[in-house]
């Protein structure tokens, strides 16, 4: 099997014949990955990982406009998205983390809030889209439209989140207009990967804390999910193939049925810090795929490198009956992950005997 082949076959469920690896580094660790590897500069090349992001679709835009809604000006160093979010660096010690602004937090009428310049990404350039899924495919590698921060969260990182639970729960005509302008964006996008022919799409929101749910059930299935369903099907209308990756970190277990319900193929990360991989493979393991598992709070920072080989084998032992486990780490590898624990996660991938 190619690396494409394989990786499908495993999120499919289907026979695979090796475990593949994939994690993502932060700036700090991404220098360590150059001195010991005598100044590579590409560890997903390095290390062989089956997928490649395609570019989104290009859409110009000045982030000068945006400035006029942060009156009390920006910290110098921030940067202004093409949603108009203004991230501010933080201190030495926060590394590459940033404070969020947010650029409709001080508006209360519709009209502010309808008269704010979106994004419009049916007037961007998708061209690229096709060249690069094609090249992709011809290093038999999967190609990947990242769409994560789809609906949920690019709302409130425009809105603020406190404020769009209050329009949920008091301004509904605000919370609809806010979150439906975000999944016409979100559609555009979607289609245009599909049509590219992309093999995955990676859609998500973090709907969950670390020891409970963000919003309860009624109000996701209210507020997320029939929009979440809306990208979903215009995905499929134009390609039922491609596999539908959903992200969202922190406890969502309530929430897993919903996600099966909207077409959800493959689950990431399932925190182990406040997931139990066990129980949810018992429970749904023939129904979705699952993508994470490792901890990156607890197992690739402070075990040692032969507790991370064991933490892999025992999630892959568990899903051996139905498959559909891409074992890897939970989220961005921060700077205090000992080197030697990601060697161990490699390893623990290389040496698992899949049949």
């Amino acid at each position: 099997m190619t690396k494409r082949e394989n990786l499908l076959a495993l999120l499919r469920r289907e026979p695979y014949e090796e475990v593949p690896v994939e994690f993502s580094l932060c700036p700090d660790l991404v220098k360590t990955f150059q001195e010991k590897t005598g100044g590579q500069t590409d560890y997903m090349e390095y290390f062989d990982m089956p997928w490649r992001n395609v570019e989104d679709i290009r859409l110009p835009y000045d982030p000068e406009e945006y400035r006029k809604f942060y009156p009390g000006g920006l910290k110098e160093g921030a940067s202004i998205d093409i949603w108009g979010v203004a991230h501010e660096p933080g201190s030495e010690a926060a590394k590459h983390m940033t404070y969020m602004r947010n650029p409709m937090r001080d508006m209360e009428e519709l009209e502010e809030i309808q008269a704010y310049p979106f994004p419009d990404f049916s007037r961007g350039d998708a061209s690229h889209q096709k060249i690069q899924v094609e090249n992709i495919h011809s290093r038999n590698l999967a190609a990947m439209g990242n769409m994560q921060m789809t609906i949920w969260e690019t709302a409130w990182y425009i809105r603020g989140m406190e404020n769009l639970m209050v329009d949920m729960s008091c301004e509904p005509e605000i919370a609809s207009w806010i979150l439906d302008k975000v999944t016409e964006q979100a559609i555009i996008r979607a289609k245009s990967y599909a049509r590219a022919g992309v093999d995955i799409i990676y859609l998500g929101d973090d709907i969950g804390m670390q020891n409970g749910p963000m919003m309860s059930p009624a109000m996701y299935r209210e507020w997320l999910k029939p929009r979440l369903k809306k990208v979903v099907d215009a995905i499929r209308e134009i390609d039922p193939g491609i596999i539908i990756f959903y992200h969202s970190c922190g406890t969502v277990t309530d929430f897993i049925p919903d996600l099966i319900e909207c077409g959800i193929d493959v689950l990431n990360p399932i925190q182990s810090e406040c997931m139990d991989f066990q129980e949810i493979y018992n429970k749904y393991g023939g129904k979705i795929s699952f993508h994470g598992t490792i901890g990156t709070q607890t197992t690739m920072p402070f075990a040692t490198p032969e507790g991370v080989k064991e933490q892999v084998w025992k999630n892959l032992d568990i899903a051996r009956e139905h498959g559909g486990l891409f074992v890897a780490p939970t989220h961005l590898l921060e700077p205090e992950v000992p080197w030697k624990n990601i060697e161990a996660y490699v390893a623990a991938c290389r040496e698992y005997k899949v049949r």
